[in-house]
């Protein structure tokens, strides 16, 4: 079972933010392994068994991040990550335009929500054209998220694709869709009821799971001559 992080895990990230070379990793890739990556995957395995009793139809599978970046893709970073993550998902890449649920853990912060990894232009028009369509059942979502404590996040289109009203500009006129909660590294974060807390948060997003997963079964919008 998930007990919590320790203040270990924190100044792990925070050393290797700093110290982003081999030689420092190894000379502390053992805290990385008690601090970090066990409690991670502890946690991701306690959410996953937990969401997959609640929603045993999705299909759900996990994924814990590794702290390795791709070594083709370091542009000019360190070897490193200096946050860490998991995802819980249907049993395909979230590469693939799909929703994931997530929590991750970062030197100033920690977070968990749901979204797209990438969004991709064509699952973006299928959201615009649906709120087009019929704007009640996303409407009643940002009604509920808006007295929730998650918010929306995703870059913003610098010119706006339409105004379909207060309520749900914010949702069209994004590049990117995602819900998060975010936190300082402290408190709860330190004790076992951190998963209690995530997977309440997971539940209560499945709604926004579903509606950001459905959106792929859609027609393509038709394009203006």
């Amino acid at each position: 079972m998930f007990q919590g992080f320790s203040q270990n895990a924190v100044e792990f990230l925070w050393g290797i933010s700093l110290n982003n070379e081999r030689a420092w990793f190894a000379a502390h890739k053992q805290d990385y392994l008690d601090y970090v990556d066990r409690p991670l995957r502890a946690l991701s395995q306690q959410l996953f068994e937990a969401m997959s009793a609640a929603y045993p139809r999705e299909g759900f599978t996990q994924h814990v991040s590794r702290i390795y970046r791709d070594a083709r893709r370091l542009y000019g970073r360190g070897p490193y990550k200096d946050h860490l993550w998991l995802v819980i998902a249907r049993a395909h890449s979230v590469q693939q335009g799909r929703p994931a649920f997530y929590f991750e853990l970062a030197p100033n912060y920690y977070s968990y929500g749901c979204g797209f990894w990438d969004m991709t232009p064509e699952l973006a028009a299928k959201h615009r054209a649906r709120i087009d369509r019929d704007p009640k059942p996303l409407s009643t979502l940002a009604r509920r998220l808006n007295r929730s404590k998650f918010s929306l996040y995703g870059d913003e289109y610098k010119r706006p694709k339409g105004d379909p009203g207060k309520l749900l500009a914010p949702w069209y006129n994004r590049k990117n869709l995602g819900i998060s909660f975010d936190d300082n590294c402290e408190g709860v974060l330190f004790t076992p009821q951190l998963a209690d807390d995530v997977l309440e948060g997971f539940r209560f997003l499945m709604p926004y799971y579903r509606y950001f997963d459905s959106l792929a079964a859609d027609a393509a919008p038709e394009v203006p001559l």
